[in-house]
């Protein structure tokens, strides 16, 4: 090497085209990961259908289920027009996801809504977050896919109706939801933290931004992932277990 920075010893600086290259991995990334949740997301409604109580109920989720499924080609079809494989942008993730929701297995149905509803709702908050970092096309497709596809409502109204029912139940789904909570933060962090396509975008605040060193990169990603924390109380309320979300976690 001969150019100046290697004469003087210093790193050399970011180089013309870096951050494009920076948002063009983290897309593909941040694309391969969401196409796998989607296709989880359409596994575990299907399995949720086959447990639903209500024949209506199994036919509701179902319907869910093909629209996550919708969801899922939608963006292999953007991986492929991209000149990206599918299936490898997507193997990155399949470990981290298929661990999270091992770790996380509803004992029953009303614990499989909340945490469709609280775990995955996370889950998005932070793929709507790092779509504000890619091009406009691409965070269109991003929000087009994680439009609430009537999930959110059926979830609220049979876990309100159960807590009607049987009021014991809150505290059980309330400290059920923050574990889900802290298990999707974790999971979500190591994710963003360990990948280097997306912990370089969300550094580099998106197509033209100034980038940053690795401490930098770290510190942003806590930051994101502070601010996904608020709208947890939103959900507890709409869950009706907001009065328990600072229950003991010891009993």
């Amino acid at each position: 090497m001969t150019d100046s920075s290697a004469e003087s010893g210093t790193a050399p600086g970011p180089r013309p085209g870096d951050h494009a290259i920076a948002a063009s991995d983290g897309l593909l990334d941040l694309l391969g990961l969401l196409a796998y949740a989607e296709l989880v997301a359409f596994f575990r409604l299907s399995e949720d259908a086959a447990l639903a109580p209500s024949v209506a109920d199994k036919a509701a989720l179902g319907q869910m289920a093909v629209a996550e499924f919708g969801h899922f080609k939608l963006l292999c079809g953007r991986l492929s027009r991209m000149d990206a494989d599918p299936d490898q942008a997507m193997q990155p993730f399949v470990a981290a996801l298929d661990d999270f929701h091992a770790r996380t297995a509803p004992a029953d149905w009303l614990e499989g809504l909340v945490k469709a509803y609280v775990g995955d709702g996370i889950a998005a908050d932070f793929y709507r977050a790092v779509a504000e970092l890619v091009d406009p096309q691409s965070r269109a497709l991003v929000l087009e896919v994680l439009a609430d596809t009537g999930h959110a409502e059926f979830v609220i109204a049979r876990v309100r109706a159960a807590i009607d029912q049987d009021p014991q139940l809150a505290g059980r789904l309330a400290l059920w939801a923050r574990r889900l909570v802290g298990e999707a933060l974790a999971q979500a962090y190591r994710v963003a933290a360990e990948r280097e396509p997306l912990a370089r975008l969300l550094a580099s605040g998106g197509p033209g931004g100034s980038g940053g060193s690795d401490a930098g990169d770290l510190g942003e990603i806590a930051r994101m992932f502070a601010q996904l924390t608020d709208t947890h109380a939103q959900r507890m309320a709409a869950l009706g277990l907001a009065s328990w979300g600072n229950a003991p976690s010891g009993d």
